[in-house]
């Protein structure tokens, strides 16, 4: 896994939306699945992408 981990801001600049929306998805249990490590946040690319996938079209 040479992949870098995406930060809440990486998220949110992927998706076009506020960070503060990240924040607030993770809290209601929506969005791609974050993982904690230590006081952070972090995401595995293919997660979003596959959150995003599943989304259905636009």
């Amino acid at each position: 896994m040479n992949a870098k981990l995406w930060t809440v801001d990486d998220v949110a600049d992927y998706l076009g939306i506020p960070k503060n929306t990240v924040y607030q998805w993770r809290t209601k249990g929506y969005g791609p699945a974050g993982k904690r490590i230590g006081k952070h946040v972090r995401y595995q690319p293919e997660d979003v992408t596959a959150w995003v996938a599943a989304q259905g079209s636009v």
